[in-house]
């Protein structure tokens, strides 16, 4: 896992600069140019949306997903938001391209759009791809869940959001589930409000993609409308097509070919006093169908399970949601939210073995999730105290297959949740909360476990505190602790290819996470009104009971490690001015396995990031350079270790703002410019070599 060579003169020779720079810089503002009263006025006053005023960096940009609306820089956790104009940069076409420039979070799997998962801090990245309960993935509330070995874990199209939310480590557990190891990640879908800006009343948008390397394409359409101040109305669709790319040495990869039509229904009612409470209903699709391709999703160096015929992957969410902030009463600040989600695999493997011969794999998932905030404000003081439950019905579904590592059955879960957020003088922030979850597992009478198999049940305890306090304006210091129990899904359960199953003696996990850290904010500095966060995170995380996945032949597949330590550190950089802006992270996280003094398989190498970027405001352009400085992993035990590697991207954005052009807009992107042939260390396939990407976007609208 060390830095070698000239890799790591570069690494930590830019981390250092970059970040200390930045140190340096704030620090010095004090001493050398202090911010007026005015600008630091307009860069923290707080707008009746819950935005900042004033430049809003990557640090300041707001959070929702942590317990009371704050910005990123002001949460006492580390917390990173990738918001529409990150998502265009990129010109993402896989899910995961949207974490390629968070600290501490890593993509896993293939590179295919069905063999995607995420690594969040050394957790993450089995042969199943999925983590259930470990990172929870959550779809506009919605939590999506998908285990089938060599397969991904998350099935949708980085087309249809606006927003994701990435929350790293146990703290999370508190709202959003019981053994959140790694953390959360959750994705917001766009809405008509998104695009019906000033008086217009209808949104036609259109857009067109081509990528060079495997010949990609991308046609999509959003229609938003609105019909008066109470209801608005979305429908967006896009039609996604990938092929086989090459390397950074000109090797071609099999078994990327894919076609994927998808698409977004939603409708948004407001009513009542001052419109404050809202309904919202919403169903979205994914689907995507590959043919001759590879059963083997996540691992392109090991092919021994065959061709498959066909491949279809649907993914579908339904939702209706209700919102009751009740700005004048101080006991209301209500949401509830019903959602239906089933994720199925209808696979063809015509003449193959009878493990995979013409089967279909599918979770239904029922969710209703219910919860509620009291306000009390002092003269001094605000506190917020939010009660919650959240209850899953899950059920597992296998058809055509005597595999047995996907038994069937169904998982019932509830979760009760109280958190509280005391703010005094507006300096410290003090987060207590607990979760008690109870989780009941049934072995579906058709699987292939033993006659008499029992149901498994169990019990799961998250309690933590957090606190933030402002030293100053500009300097504030924060930790936590957190403990979080993760309880065996079905498929750890009840996972066997011969002998007794698992449930004789598995575990739950359980985890200890302690964090600490530091932020700086400064204004001012280089040009009137920009702005500068550096946020800086340490964790370390004692697991016990670690659940590991031994693969398909091990008997039994899962099995309890004993005990694990898992720790590192964030480094998270941002400014933001009228013309520029930058943004630079550093992370490292190691890895011990304490019962035997062997290395972690899932835990990333050294990652240092940046890009530097410049706007052309009155010509509508903005433009920027990328670069990924990743070091070598060597330290692992059955994973292959990877080299050193460096990539860079450069991308140039046009979005006329006067004159004949205005409504179309241009999007140019080059991904590893120098062609390097490379690896990451958590994905199965060798790394896309040079593409182009290509977008053009033409927008409609009328009053």
């Amino acid at each position: 896992m060390s830095l070698v060579g000239h890799r790591a003169a570069l690494m930590l020779g830019s981390a250092a600069f970059i970040l200390s720079t930045g140190i340096a810089v704030v620090m010095a503002q004090d001493a050398a140019n202090t911010p007026n009263e005015d600008a630091i006025k307009a860069s923290e006053e707080t707008a009746s949306n819950g935005e900042k005023k004033g430049r809003v960096t990557a640090l300041d940009r707001l959070v929702v997903g942590a317990g009371i609306e704050k910005v990123a820089i002001d949460t006492p956790q580390a917390v990173s938001v990738v918001d529409q104009a990150d998502i265009d940069n990129l010109q993402a076409t896989e899910i995961t391209d949207i974490v390629d420039n968070v600290a501490g979070v890593n993509a896993t799997g293939g590179a295919g759009a069905l063999g995607q998962g995420f690594n969040m801090r050394g957790i993450g990245g089995s042969e199943s791809s999925a983590e259930k309960g470990r990172i929870i993935l959550n779809v506009d509330g919605v939590n999506k869940y998908f285990e089938q070995y060599r397969m991904g874990g998350l099935f949708t199209d980085p087309e249809l959001y606006k927003q994701v939310e990435i929350l790293r480590g146990p703290a999370s557990s508190t709202l959003y589930g019981a053994g959140a190891l790694g953390g959360v990640v959750n994705f917001t879908t766009k809405d008509a409000s998104d695009f019906l800006t000033g008086d217009l009343n209808t949104v036609v948008r259109l857009k067109g993609g081509y990528e060079t390397n495997g010949e990609n394409m991308l046609g999509a359409a959003i229609l938003a409308h609105r019909f008066n101040e109470n209801a608005e109305f979305l429908l967006s669709g896009n039609y996604r097509r990938a092929g086989n790319y090459t390397t950074g040495d000109g090797s071609e990869m099999v078994g990327m070919e894919m076609d994927s039509p998808n698409g977004l229904a939603k409708g948004t009612f407001h009513f009542g006093e001052n419109l404050e409470q809202e309904l919202r209903v919403s169903y979205q699709q994914y689907t995507a169908t590959e043919n001759d391709q590879e059963y083997n999703k996540i691992n392109g160096g090991s092919q021994v399970f065959g061709p498959i015929d066909k491949r279809v992957v649907t993914d579908k969410t339904a939702i209706i949601a209700y919102q009751n902030e009740a700005a004048d009463n101080p006991f209301l600040d209500l949401n509830i939210q019903a959602s239906y989600s089933d994720t199925f695999n209808d696979q063809t493997l015509d003449g193959g073995g009878s493990a995979y011969n013409n089967s279909d794999y599918g979770y239904e998932t029922y969710q209703v999730n219910v919860d509620n905030t009291f306000d009390h404000i002092g003269k001094k003081f605000e506190n917020y105290l939010t009660i919650g439950n959240q209850t899953a019905y899950l059920i597992r579904t296998r058809d055509g297959s005597d595999s047995s590592t996907h038994p069937e059955g169904n998982e019932f879960q509830s979760g009760f949740f109280v958190q509280n957020e005391f703010i005094w003088d507006e300096r410290l922030t003090i987060i207590t909360g607990t979760r008690l979850d109870y989780q009941l597992l049934n072995a579906d009478e058709n699987t292939t476990q033993p006659a008499g198999t029992p149901n498994v049940d169990d019990w799961a305890f998250s309690p933590k505190i957090a606190a933030l306090y402002k030293v100053t304006d500009d300097f504030s210091v924060f930790g936590s602790i957190a403990h979080t129990e993760r309880m065996p899904g079905l498929d750890e359960i009840y996972d066997s290819v011969s002998g007794p199953v698992n449930y004789m003696g598995l575990e739950k996990e359980k985890s200890n996470n302690f964090e600490i850290g530091f932020a700086l904010s400064g204004y001012d500095l280089l040009a009137d009104g920009d702005g500068v966060q550096l946020k800086t995170t340490a964790y370390y995380n004692d697991i016990t009971n670690l659940i590991e996945d031994g693969g398909r032949i091990a008997s039994p597949r899962f099995t309890n490690t004993g005990h694990a330590v898992i720790y590192g550190a964030e480094v998270e950089l941002s400014y933001d001015s009228d013309a520029f802006y930058a943004n630079a992270g550093y992370a490292f996280a190691r890895g011990e396995n304490k019962s035997d003094g062997g290395a972690l398989n899932t835990v990333a190498p050294d990652e240092f990031f940046f890009t530097l970027g410049k706007r052309l405001p009155e010509q509508g352009i903005n433009f920027g350079w990328t670069s990924r400085i990743v070091a070598a992993q060597n330290d692992t035990v059955t994973r292959p270790t990877t080299a050193a590697f460096d990539t860079h991207s450069a991308y140039f954005n046009w979005a006329p703002v006067e004159g004949p052009l205005v409504g179309w807009e241009t999007q140019f992107r080059v991904d590893n410019i120098f062609d390097e042939q490379y690896d990451e260390y958590l994905e199965g396939y060798p790394s896309s070599g040079r593409s182009f990407k290509f977008t053009l976007v033409k927008q409609f609208g009328w009053s």
